[in-house]
């Protein structure tokens, strides 16, 4: 392969990318963000390759969620805090059933750029550059709004700084200790009709808490009974930004993209020969790879060459994005390809992107059930086929949102006007979250069986 260097994808084609109209204005904002603190740390994102190869090799569990793309408008140290709280109360199911650590991945800090299937859309005959999220441009349909501003790089790094600054306080701080899974539902959580089971799963950690203390261990000098390892994860797909915030270890001597623990590329953006590609070539975080229906397991292997050329346990997440009818269609013969070649991968669902309809009323939304489908049959092809179902991926918030259909609350079509608040894809409420969380654990422990 040709030598790589942080603006080595200059010199390949690239998609997804905003015009912006201002170059010099562009360069500035490059070489201001370039000066910035790293937002992660090169030894953070080892350790959480070294936990991806736990998983890789069913040790452990992947949970990555959060906003489909967060927003300047909605940024509050609440919206924060419920988004933590939700991935705990998440993350605490799935490591009581199914016995195992989890990794915990927030889609956090970071998830600003949205992929868009047109470069433009039309309103009422007028014409303007779609909303590719707020670290590009804005989602009121004017032209100012609409046109690509690089000072937003410059907005999203300082937000993401805050937002890891209180991520940070949250998992070290005391908000994970498990002597408060009680104090972590919220308030329409508590009323809901799974409130009574997760208040018994409580109450048994209470129990085995108040056990080990009875035995003689100090349980509350255990710091993994305290605090809880969070990792931050975006799509890299704006690539001037994540290029200015690139940086060389100097333990090791290889770059990060120090923009979050984890960095992903899209089904949109996969291409081999193309710029993210060979821009994530070349960082030393672990990567995700979204496979939608039309990922070749051919095309598959060729990006795991350039990507994993050394096949390391915990480089690469195939985060599996089909659909619920899709999927046992497209995803075996990518298992299987994998396996034969000898491949080590650790596989995901992405239960959310596939599974998105338009309703009679106009709102983008996706329906728990078929969510849910698609999840249960992620894992019944991986036990089909002697594999490792490793994690889940859900766009979701902790805000009390009525974006996606179906759930404990059954939220009809006809709410989804109620508290429709996100700017891009729906979302699962925290309650829709939580119920996909003690569904996915009865997978889990019949899979580690």
């Amino acid at each position: 392969m040709k030598p790589w260097t942080p603006s080595s994808w200059r010199n390949c084609p690239i998609r997804q990318v905003p015009t912006y109209p201002d170059s010099a204005k562009l360069n500035q904002a490059e070489t201001q963000l370039a000066k910035y603190p790293p937002l992660v740390f090169a030894g953070e994102a080892r350790e959480l390759r070294r936990q991806f190869s736990l998983v890789t090799e069913g040790k452990a569990f992947l949970l990555q969620g959060g906003d489909c793309a967060e927003s300047f408008a909605e940024f509050s140290a609440n919206n924060i805090r419920d988004t933590f709280k939700v991935l705990l109360q998440m993350a605490v199911v799935l490591t009581f059933a199914g016995g195992c650590p989890v990794v915990k991945v927030g889609r956090m800090a970071g998830q600003f750029a949205k992929p868009r299937s047109a470069d433009t859309e039309v309103l009422d005959g007028i014409e303007l550059p779609s909303y590719r999220g707020d670290i590009i441009n804005g989602n009121d349909f004017t032209a100012e709004s609409r046109t690509p501003d690089p000072e937003r790089m410059l907005m999203a790094y300082h937000q993401s700084a805050a937002t890891l600054n209180l991520v940070r306080a949250f998992a070290t701080g005391g908000l994970a200790d498990l002597h408060k899974v009680h104090q972590w539902n919220l308030n329409f959580v508590e009323q809901s009709p799974l409130g009574e089971r997760y208040q018994h799963l409580a109450n048994r950690i209470d129990e085995t808490l108040a056990f080990m203390a009875a035995c003689g261990l100090e349980v509350s000098s255990v710091p993994q009974l305290k605090e809880t390892a969070f990792y931050t994860s975006h799509e890299a797909l704006l690539l001037p930004y994540e290029e200015a915030l690139t940086r060389q270890d100097s333990l090791t001597g290889n770059w990060y993209d120090c923009s979050a623990h984890m960095l992903w590329i899209g089904d949109r953006t996969r291409q081999p020969d193309g710029a993210h590609v060979e821009f994530l070539r070349g960082v030393h975080n672990p990567i995700g790879i979204k496979a939608g229906p039309s990922t070749d397991p051919n095309e598959l292997l060729r990006l795991l060459d350039i990507l994993n050329p050394d096949n390391e346990a915990g480089r690469i997440n195939v985060i599996v994005r089909m659909g619920a009818d899709k999927v046992a269609d497209h995803l075996p013969g990518l298992l299987q390809a994998i396996k034969r070649e000898g491949r080590k991968v650790l596989w995901s669902s992405d239960p959310m992107h596939g599974n998105t309809v338009k309703a009679s009323s106009g709102f983008k939304t996706r329906a728990v059930e078929r969510i849910l489908q698609e999840v249960k049959a992620f894992f019944q092809i991986h036990k089909a086929e002697g594999t490792y179902a490793g994690g889940v991926h859900f766009e979701m918030t902790g805000k009390n949102v009525t974006e996606c259909i179906g759930g404990a609350y059954q939220i009809t079509e006809q709410q989804l006007g109620d508290r429709y608040h996100t700017f891009c894809d729906p979302r699962l409420n925290a309650d829709q979250a939580l119920e996909l969380a003690f569904l996915i654990s009865e997978s889990l422990k019949e899979a580690r069986r």
